[in-house]
């Protein structure tokens, strides 16, 4: 409950027009309600208390830009959830995804969505893309203080430029850097692999499904070298989640469609175990 909520009426705060940044107003109100605020900050590291939500790929294609992510959360040696959602819309035009301290990185996804729809309401208006990326890192320096005693929470946003008619990918540092990527980028434990992966079969030229294509194999080559990432579960029927923004806006590509193409995948490394050297068609 609301401080000043108990008398009946409302805080003074909820009376006035205020700012149009929801995180500055819940800051000013209920800070304790900020991601990671209810642990107790006494200093020190603190490691493994909580699950890490692990690999995240972005690449863009001609009119689009595509967000994909395993489904493994490990909590030290322990795979602590095996059909974790890592990928968050944030409006019509961007998502968000994490990396890191699972808890406190799906409050940050979940705070961030508010304060989007906040800031359209107050102002009229969304904000554009560069001011949605500099708004998440604004959060993210936020939570430093969390940062530096082992909760680290890695976001990586990517959006339709509606200006451009180009989707974007910007990732970011634990004190709240923002870095506009090229082409592609991943993020958490398995992303060296899954960058390597892309790099080599990366192009220009990509269409949404070769696209896809390309992630699931990165994805798959970091399940085979960072034990923390989780590869398709054909058994399970856990496959990794994928979102595509376009002109049209967002959208999830359906469990069907990347169960199929997934298969593909792991039904081709039965015959390459190292997966293709060369570009997709």
């Amino acid at each position: 409950m609301f401080e000043g909520f108990e008398g009946g009426g409302l805080p003074a705060a909820f009376m006035s027009a205020g700012t149009s940044s929801f995180t500055e107003f819940l800051r000013a109100v209920n800070p304790e309600l900020l991601p990671g605020q209810h642990l107790n900050a006494t200093g020190g590291v603190v490691e493994h208390l909580t699950p890490d939500a692990t690999t995240i790929v972005a690449l863009t294609f001609p009119g689009g830009v595509l967000l994909a992510g395993d489904r493994r959360a490990t909590q030290g040696n322990v795979i602590a959830n095996r059909d974790m959602d890592k990928l968050y819309r944030t409006d019509e035009y961007s998502a968000v995804a994490i990396a890191g301290s699972a808890g406190i990185g799906i409050e940050l996804a979940r705070l961030y969505q508010v304060e989007l729809e906040h800031y359209e309401k107050l102002e009229g208006r969304s904000l554009s893309l560069e001011g949605k990326a500099n708004k998440l890192a604004q959060m993210v320096r936020g939570n430093l203080g969390m940062a530096m005693q082992g909760f680290v929470v890695i976001p990586l946003l990517v959006g339709y430029d509606e200006a451009t008619g180009q989707g974007r990918v910007f990732s970011y540092d634990a004190a709240g850097g923002r870095y506009e990527e090229q082409r592609y980028h991943s993020i958490g434990s398995g992303s060296v692999f899954a960058k390597g992966s892309i790099k080599k079969l990366y192009r220009d030229d990509l269409d949404e499904t070769t696209a896809i294509k390309v992630a699931l194999e990165s994805l798959y080559d970091a399940a085979d070298e960072d034990s923390a990432t989780g590869g398709p579960d054909l058994h399970r029927r856990i496959f990794p989640l994928i979102d595509v923004i376009t002109e049209d806006g967002h959208r999830r590509v359906p469990t069907e469609d990347v169960a199929r193409l997934a298969t593909e995948v792991v039904e081709g490394r039965a015959v390459h175990p190292d997966g293709p050297t060369a570009r997709l068609d």
